[in-house]
């Protein structure tokens, strides 16, 4: 079957769209007692209801209002997930205001650049350590006129110094106002208008405010509703950052739509347990979080005694070869299916209920590429990772494998709404309602991102298959040419190097060289593990990755991966690195995708001696 240069996914139905904050009041009328949100804090969980969620942010937006933030200031979220987080969003989106998040783990000049850029009037912060940011920055923020404070624990001074002001505080100026007020102003909100401002995280400069509209967002609520078949009775855990347009998607857009809950756990390290304690029934996590699960496994697995490796290396072996039919589109054998009963009771359902998804009946996996191995494991399981594709300028998703018809090594058709269309080079074009409406005070960057056509061009270079599914390559500027004129993509090589429990990071370096080679960065909990184990001692980072024994253990790795590649693409020598590569240092962005022009500068020395 020959190659498709256009596909188009399904049409959504008309006069669907609807803002955020008047889908949030629909809820709250039609189902005003029902869980909206729950909130772990101190061990404890609190629900609201769609009704307190409406009037929550309802007083937050009349909070801002009694601020003196007008329809088109810009209002700013620093923090991690939790309700305050959405009451603010959506409370300033409704009042016609454009909400900017910004990382919790972005460093002070990271926090300058992007409240200075937007001309945030007021910030929402979450506790001392993201008002500390703001403060040592505080002066050159020539806009910034409040900062409210949602835990007002440890900053006393700065309260009583009329630094900030508490989120409670703003809740009570907001009591003070009319509520119908607020709703007047959401009735008022044009749909063409901006809502959000996403700023991206550039591996090659400094971060674009990319403007999503409310008609954008609510078109993505309804594609992700038929994609996913999302109901009221479903539940969403959301962990991964606000301010990245995935969760903001899947934490308000989708929610909004489908009417599901959402609980905030503990953050941080605490998502298997987390999992484990909410048992959602939707779960989506960016590559990394499901190579740290099957990491997690294979470490406990390394571990065990020899009938319960020998179990896990039986059905586990089974179980990947009934993923690959699956994901192959082929039908199960009255063999297989007894084979699979037989692998659900023995090992299946233990490891599904051990990492928390028991529950889980839709999962995903987007923002980078991930290994087929690791998607061959939660499929195995029972858990049915459909990859997507997407970026911020599009509103989130683009593709995504459909139930029942996933394809393993593709990121899926044309979501409902959306159009794909490949260009002579390669590149992947998309247009759709999500596209956006360009970068905010930076248009230059939006012509050359949006074509006189509404095309989205990606950056990213794809092919599209006979049936429309959608393979990814690379990103276009990434793609390296050897020195013999051979193309190759380095996310293919560093995808199967990270599928390793021992590695972390993987930089494939070959531009212009004569052969391939990496920079490899460790996991330390696994490896300093297994070097405990193996009594080696060592005291820092940089003194384990500089033992023989483990360069030795990275090094079998390495040569099993190469039996899998072209010889072009094989990695001939590999370097690791003494250091965990960090956001705060400029190695890392926000959503921690390597910037590679930083590595290849900050680690020149280790690249040229690996080509002399």
């Amino acid at each position: 079957m020959t190659a498709r240069t256009h596909a188009r996914g399904a049409s959504l139905p008309d006069g669907a769209v609807e803002t955020l904050p008047a889908l949030l009041r629909r809820n709250a009328k039609t189902a005003a007692d029902a869980v909206a949100l729950r909130h772990k804090d101190l061990g404890l969980w609190r629900e609201y209801s769609w009704s307190e969620y409406a009037d929550r942010t309802a007083r937050v937006g009349l909070g801002l209002l009694a601020l003196g933030v007008q329809p088109g200031d810009r209002v700013a979220i620093l923090g991690e997930n939790r309700p305050e987080w959405l009451w603010g969003d959506l409370g300033a989106q409704g009042i016609g205001a454009l909400v900017v998040g910004v990382y919790s783990t972005s460093p002070a000049a990271e926090v300058e650049y992007i409240l200075e850029h937007s001309g945030t009037t007021v910030a929402i912060v979450e506790d001392e350590e993201q008002l500390d940011k703001l403060l040592e920055v505080r002066e050159r923020l020539t806009a910034l006129r409040h900062i409210v404070l949602i835990e007002p624990r440890g900053a006393r001074g700065w309260l009583e110094g009329g630094q900030a002001i508490t989120f409670d505080a703003l809740l009570a100026l907001g009591a003070k106002g009319d509520v119908a007020d607020y709703w007047a102003f959401v009735d008022a909100l044009d749909l063409a208008a901006v809502a959000i401002i996403v700023y991206t995280s550039g591996t090659t400069g400094p971060p674009k405010g990319a403007m999503l509209t409310h008609a954008n967002l609510s078109l993505t609520g309804q594609s992700w509703l038929r994609i996913w078949e999302a109901t009221a009775e479903d539940e969403l855990l959301s962990y991964l950052p606000l301010c990245h347009i995935l969760e903001r998607a899947l934490s308000t857009v989708v929610a909004l739509t489908a009417r599901y809950r959402v609980s905030f756990g503990g953050g941080g390290e605490s998502l298997v347990a987390d999992l484990r304690e909410v048992q959602p029934t939707l779960f989506v996590g960016v590559p990394r979080v499901w190579e740290k699960m099957l990491a997690t496994i294979e470490i406990k697995m390394g571990d065990a005694s020899w009938l319960k490796r020998r179990n896990y290396a039986l059905w586990m072996a089974k179980g990947r070869v009934l993923a690959r039919k699956t994901l192959s589109g082929q039908k199960w054998s009255a063999v297989d299916h007894v084979v699979h009963a037989l692998g659900w009771l023995l090992l299946y359902r233990p490891l599904k209920e051990r990492l928390g998804m028991a529950r889980v009946r839709a999962a995903g996996s987007g923002a980078a590429p991930i290994a087929p191995q690791v998607l061959e494991f939660f499929w195995a399981l029972g858990v049915p990772v459909q990859e997507g594709y997407g970026q911020t300028e599009g509103s989130a998703l683009a593709t995504f494998n459909p139930r029942g018809a996933a394809r393993i090594g593709t990121v899926g058709i044309p979501t409902p709404g959306a159009e794909i269309r490949i260009a002579e080079d390669g590149e992947i074009l998309v247009r759709s309602g999500g596209v956006f409406a360009g970068y905010y005070r930076n248009d230059d960057a939006t012509r050359e991102t949006v074509d006189a056509e509404g095309w989205l061009h990606s950056g990213d270079v794809g092919q599209l298959d006979a049936e429309g599914y959608l393979r990814i390559t690379d990103r276009k500027k990434d793609i390296i040419i050897t020195a013999g004129g051979k193309n190759i993509s380095p996310s293919w090589i560093e995808n199967r190097l990270k599928c390793s429990p021992w590695v972390r990071e993987a930089i494939v370096i070959g531009d212009r060289r004569r052969f391939v080679t990496a920079l490899i960065g460790i996991e330390l909990d696994t490896v300093g593990d297994w070097a405990t184990r193996q009594r080696i001692a060592y005291t820092t980072y940089k003194d384990l990755s500089e033992h023989a024994e483990v360069r030795r253990l990275i090094g079998t790795w390495v040569d099993e991966v190469n039996t899998e590649l072209a010889n072009v693409e094989q990695v001939k020598k590999f370097t690791l690195l003494p250091k965990a590569l960090d956001h705060e240092e400029g190695e890392l962005t926000a959503t921690q995708k390597v910037k590679r022009r930083a590595i290849a500068s900050r680690f020149e020395d280790l690249v040229e001696s690996m080509y002399r």
